[in-house]
């Protein structure tokens, strides 16, 4: 199988993996948004931004690990007997203990929500591991279908915790922590991780290798946190709870973008790190970066041109405020998504110290950025910064991973397809009905001609499984 062709199986795969638990927040947010106060939303949000800062400082990121030293080692059995073993035996206790001070830390909360915020976080732990033990082994498939079972279950469990027995925030902890467990117990079942589980592989050397690989991807996770959520902290403390739930509902229809790039990086990831050695890996990253810009600023026109109606649709209560903090969020996110594609090279070479700095500089001007200015122009401080931030990243990465290997951006065609998606963000802020047609097959028109090539080759990957599965 081609390059090509194993990166569009794998983006076709892994998109069912991505787009539907973000489906599942779409599908519950009219719920959530409906039933809980704005100050349970704001609580709830600030749960789900907690354990994403916290895991990857219990685990040191050594999921990451996994995923990355599978790739080398995919028919060897022993070798990945110790690396699944090694990562069981790292992540059991710390996030045990990570739990138990965890549920002491909360005391100020209710001790039923503390006790199913602590079971989330673990079973979110365990879950993460086991995709990326899934991911590294070419188990995409089990990887997606797990995240179908987590995407069913935060659907289910909300709908009944919440809207139909009215339970509130201890409600929505109930049903995230459903969803990691189903997900996990499925993942565990469909790709047989426990036949790799085997005490006398462990392997303290290389244990000491993998944690070496992946406790520099702390710094990167804690910085994408800062310039992906910090802000609502900033906000909160500044603004209150409220502001802070209009900022998060802001952040709902930008992050559909971050569904496109994960679904994208995850394949190219994989890709990235077997295609590093090749003699034309230069040549090979330059096409790749041209396809994902353009497939990252197509996806975004169809977003920032379909954002008035789904707003109408997804939003319930008094967030009206958040509409205009989605064009500066929409553009900020294409950026995030470029240098994530970037930051996939770092990843392929095991430079993930280099990670982790530019991630960590991008931080530090997204923080100082909206504490210096929110005083000022309020919400638009969070929003703005973070912009300015990606952009910096972005920018920085494009420049350092030149020292690693030659990679073609093409300023003139990047700067065109640039302009015409910050047009696109302008007509959408303006809310006028003519002017949203005209964004929406503008989007349209923009999203097919810079991608035909990438959509035929998925739509013919399609065909071909379908016809295996009906054959």
């Amino acid at each position: 199988m081609s390059r090509e062709s194993k990166l569009a199986k794998n983006t076709l795969i892994i998109s069912i993996g991505t787009f539907l638990p973000k489906l599942a927040s779409f599908i519950t947010l009219p719920i959530l948004t409906g039933c809980l106060t704005k100050e349970e939303y704001g609580t709830y949000d600030l749960i789900t931004v907690l354990v994403s800062l916290l895991l990857p400082t219990v685990t040191l990121q050594i999921q990451v690990a996994a995923f990355r030293f599978l790739i080398d080692c995919r028919d060897d059995e022993k070798r990945i007997s110790s690396i699944v073993t090694n990562i069981l035996a790292f992540i059991v206790p710390t996030s045990l203990a990570a739990v138990v001070v965890l549920f002491f830390v909360m005391f100020k909360i209710d001790v039923w929500v503390r006790l199913f915020i602590c079971l989330y976080f673990a079973a979110d732990i365990f879950v993460n591991a086991a995709r990326q033990i899934a991911r590294g082994l070419d188990k995409n498939m089990s990887y997606s279908l797990s995240a179908i079972f987590s995407a069913a279950g935060k659907i289910i469990f909300t709908l009944v915790c919440v809207y139909y027995l009215r339970m509130g925030l201890l409600g929505t902890t109930i049903a995230l922590f459903a969803a990691s467990t189903f997900s996990l117990i499925y993942l565990l079942l469909r790709a047989r991780l426990f036949r790799f589980v085997d005490p006398s592989s462990f392997d303290r050397q290389l244990l000491v290798e993998m944690l070496k690989y992946s406790w520099p991807m702390i710094p990167n996770s804690l910085s994408n946190w800062v310039m992906r959520v910090s802000d609502r902290f900033v906000v909160t403390a500044v603004m209150g709870v409220s502001a802070n739930a209009i900022y998060a509902v802001a952040n709902k229809l930008p992050s559909l973008l971050y569904i496109a790039q994960n679904t994208f990086t995850l394949a190219w990831q994989e890709n990235a790190s077997l295609v590093s050695k090749d003699k034309d890996a230069s040549e090979y990253y330059s096409l790749m970066f041209r396809t994902m810009y353009d497939l990252m600023a197509g996806s975004l026109g169809l977003l920032i041109a379909a954002t008035p109606i789904l707003f109408k649709i997804l939003i319930r209560g008094d967030y009206g405020e958040a509409y205009f903090q989605m064009p500066i969020l929409f553009l900020g996110m294409f950026f995030f998504s470029m240098s994530t594609y970037l930051g996939g090279i770092y990843v392929a070479y095991m430079k993930s110290r280099s990670v982790g700095l530019t991630t960590t500089v991008a931080a530090i001007v997204n923080l100082v950025t909206d504490i210096a200015s929110i005083k000022w122009i309020g919400l638009y401080a969070a929003s703005g910064s973070t912009l300015v931030a990606y952009i910096f990243l972005f920018v920085y990465r494009a420049i350092d991973v030149q020292k690693i290997i030659r990679v073609k951006i093409g300023i003139m065609h990047c700067s065109l397809v640039l302009a015409v998606m910050i047009l696109e963000s302008v007509l959408c802020y303006m809310q006028r009905t003519v002017l949203d047609v005209i964004n929406l097959i503008v989007g349209i028109c923009v999203f097919l001609v810079l991608n035909k090539s990438f959509v035929r080759a998925v739509l013919k990957k399609a065909r071909k499984m379908i016809k295996r599965r009906v054959g």
